[in-house]
């Protein structure tokens, strides 16, 4: 859906967090975020997703200054792993903002009911199986972190509306076609079929 390229900061949380927010539709629902025990990203989500409420006074000494509450419909839950000489001794899942029961319920579908990172790990091993530059201790480094976005955005592309993905195909049983393989595009209903290389490359985009 997004990237950045950055230190990990606040800042850029914010940052990467309000591209999220630009390019989620209006009548699609704020993600379900997930992540390991990073403070930032609870700040992050906070500036993009939270308004100012001024607590309630309770007469005595100076009135609270207002303070950043998350939307009731932010949903964030964190992994803590705690190691011990290097060693997983311990996995504390905690929902921060939201209904535990109800991010539970919405999680549980596809992680068995547990708080993971499983499925952004995965996709970061896509990512270093498919760019070079990714791939750690080698010379196909990016030099350029302008090029190294675009990199990634061209992947982004490709992942979406040329790849086919096994876990989104449809079985159809037409004669000796079983199966009928769709990409993530696809299956969100952006299009109707799989593109090529060549389309994605000569596709204009809309004026708005």
């Amino acid at each position: 859906m997004s990237h950045h390229e950055g230190k990990r900061t606040a800042d850029d949380c914010i940052e990467f967090f309000g591209d999220i927010e630009r390019r989620r539709a209006i009548d699609s629902p704020i993600p379900v975020f997930t992540s390991d025990n990073w403070d930032p990203f609870e700040e992050g989500l906070l500036n993009i997703y939270g308004f100012l409420e001024t607590p309630p006074y309770c007469g005595i000494g100076r009135r609270p200054d207002p303070v950043l509450v998350p939307y009731p419909n932010l949903k964030y839950a964190k992994v803590c792993k705690k190691r011990e000489k290097g060693r997983l001794v311990e996995v504390i899942q905690r929902v921060v903002y939201g209904d535990p029961r109800e991010v539970m319920q919405l999680l549980g579908a596809d992680s068995g009911g547990k708080i993971n990172t499983a499925y952004i790990e995965r996709l970061n091993l896509t990512i270093r199986n498919s760019l070079a530059r990714f791939v750690r201790k080698s010379m196909n480094c990016s030099k350029i972190l302008g090029r190294h976005s675009h990199a990634l955005n061209f992947f982004q592309a490709w992942y979406n509306f040329v790849k086919p993905h096994k876990s989104l195909r449809l079985r159809i049983d037409q004669g000796r076609k079983k199966w009928m393989q769709r990409t993530p595009a696809m299956a969100e209903g952006m299009t109707d079929h799989i593109w090529t290389i060549k389309e994605l490359m000569t596709f204009r985009m809309p004026f708005q």
